[in-house]
């Protein structure tokens, strides 16, 4: 008897190395993604502009970087003594309007550079709900708390959303012709919208990851949604909230990710990186034996023959060595 309905991820004919570049933008997957990958010491630019629900919000930064076009000038606000802009997360912040829109540009040349080099660009989408900023109008990434009145609500549409998708497309392409993007939607739902409302947003989300997949070269979909909603489908699998994934079902989401993208030395790594960093964080009853100056010196060797840089974990390794006293 089946007491969950599994299904199979088709095989990628691409796959990610361990010199591969990535950079992951949107909402929640592409953070749970972005962390492991660090961890795995994985070049690439992660999270830059914070969590980012909308994909019109990621189209536009992607757009402004990539056309060198700085951040819209009307869309700094100060709260309560901190500069934000409606275009990005408030992780975006700084103590004057200056001084935020340096940090921006920085970040929207650092975002170019990384594009331009890099194998994959994963982003997640969120909600095809947005507000809409009644002075400018413009779109804005995140309300920063202001008040509901100075805003419009509004649906995007698949059309809308393909549509902007395929100008940055062009632009990507441009400066990285081999460039491979993969698109996910977040399982995560937004519940303060209401539930048949995100049912609506997500749909609409999934309907334009189907047509861009079909229309654009090196567009390929993974399914987090569908494996948190369809395969493990039960509330164990969720935090208190009952909104987010739990710990669990992030860990079981990445592995589907890793067997479908890591390539076979990159999985290789991943296991041993797994393995060595377990070790490391092991706190013995005795660390000051022979025993335990073995291990710590066995297990320097292994992290000095990763490929790659493990001066950190070393470092680290030293330092207990030199605090052992025989």
């Amino acid at each position: 008897m089946n007491f969950r309905t599994e299904f199979t991820i088709p095989a990628s004919d691409w796959k990610i190395n361990l010199d591969s570049s990535v950079v992951s933008m949107g909402s929640c997957f592409a953070e749970v993604v972005g962390t492991r990958l660090q961890q795995y010491k994985m070049a690439g630019l992660y999270q830059p502009f914070g969590t980012l629900f909308s994909p019109v919000a990621l189209f536009k930064i992607l757009s402004n970087a990539l056309k060198d076009q700085p951040a819209d000038p009307r869309l700094f606000l100060e709260r309560e003594g901190k500069w934000l802009h409606y275009d990005f997360h408030s992780s975006i912040s700084a103590s004057n309007q200056e001084e935020l829109n340096r940090l921006i540009t920085n970040q929207l040349v650092s975002l170019k550079e990384c594009l331009s080099k890099a194998q994959v660009l994963i982003l997640t989408l969120g909600s095809s709900w947005v507000y809409q900023l009644n002075d400018t109008p413009a779109y804005v990434a995140n309300c920063h708390k202001q008040p509901a009145r100075i805003f419009t609500k509004d649906l995007l549409s698949v059309k809308t959303i393909c549509k902007e998708f395929g100008n940055v497309y062009t632009l990507l392409k441009q400066i990285n012709p081999g460039l491979r993007i993969l698109l996910t939607v977040s399982p995560v739902r937004h519940a303060k919208d209401g539930m048949m409302e995100n049912s609506v947003s997500k749909s609409i989300l999934r309907a334009a990851c189907h047509y861009l997949i079909t229309d654009y070269q090196d567009t390929a979909y993974f399914p987090a949604y569908e494996l948190l909603l369809d395969d493990l489908r039960d509330y164990r699998f969720y935090e208190t909230d009952l909104v987010h994934p739990s710990e669990m079902a992030e860990e079981y989401i990445f592995e589907k990710f890793q067997q479908t993208y890591f390539s076979k030395e990159l999985s290789q790594f991943a296991k041993d990186w797994q393995r060595l960093t377990k070790a490391l964080n092991h706190r013995p009853f005795q660390p000051n034996t022979g025993t335990y100056q073995s291990f710590l010196e066995k297990l320097k060797t292994d992290f000095l023959q990763l490929p790659v840089n493990t001066q950190m974990e070393v470092s680290e390794i030293e330092r207990r060595l030199s605090n052992i006293r025989l």
